[in-house]
């Protein structure tokens, strides 16, 4: 199942994979997902729990919202989708098409053209619950979002960023196949991208 390759009017419909339905957020998700903000070091520590619990709640109205905005008009739908294991039915983390900021122009890959201004590209998302981490998943779902991406969205690339410490989201993005590239000295955030184009993926 995938989005339809002919327009974005639909919410976003379940992906699934031999472990892993990736589904569209619901209001219910909300303990779920405030839970593995706080393990991932994601929640603001100079806040309260009921702060941290109340921008959460922000963000996962806002989220539910995008879907049907994006979808009226005719936009590609954005956004994080719940990660939930086909098995116990429980939920695993989140991964999500994710709009990228960056200078890519700046990269070797793209012309390393190093007065680059910043574009915009479809980044991909992933983060699994701690407890959870090591199994596969997030190659999992990365793997089941990137062949949406390409196979029903058409979209010519896809991008994932992250800093040069995070040993375990490169080798997320090695397992699905993008091309790793390595910045020394640039800003936090872009230090290491991982590309997939979809002549490569298809190939």
């Amino acid at each position: 199942m995938g989005e339809t390759s002919k327009d974005f009017t639909q919410a976003p419909a379940p992906l699934e994979t031999p472990r892993l339905v990736v589904r569209p957020l619901r209001l219910a998700d909300i303990h779920d997902c405030h839970r593995l903000f706080i393990d991932i070091g994601w929640s603001d520590p100079n806040l309260t729990d009921e702060a941290n619990l109340a921008r959460r709640e922000s963000w996962l109205q806002w989220t539910v919202d995008s879907y049907r905005e994006l979808a009226r008009l005719h936009q590609p739908l954005l956004g994080e989708r719940a990660v939930i294991s086909r098995e116990s039915g429980k939920f695993v983390g989140l991964t999500g098409y994710v709009p990228c900021f960056a200078p890519f122009g700046r990269m070797d890959a793209f012309g390393a053209r190093k007065t680059d201004r910043r574009v915009l590209a479809l980044g991909l998302f992933w983060a699994i619950s701690p407890g959870l981490q090591r199994h596969g998943y997030a190659s999992e779902a990365a793997g089941a979002m990137i062949r949406n991406a390409f196979e029903t969205m058409r979209c010519e690339r896809i991008v994932a960023t992250t800093e040069h410490d995070n040993a375990a989201s490169i080798g997320v993005m090695r397992r699905v196949g993008m091309t790793v590239h390595r910045h020394e000295g640039e800003e936090r955030g872009f230090e290491v991208v991982g590309v997939l184009r979809a002549e490569d993926f298809c190939a």
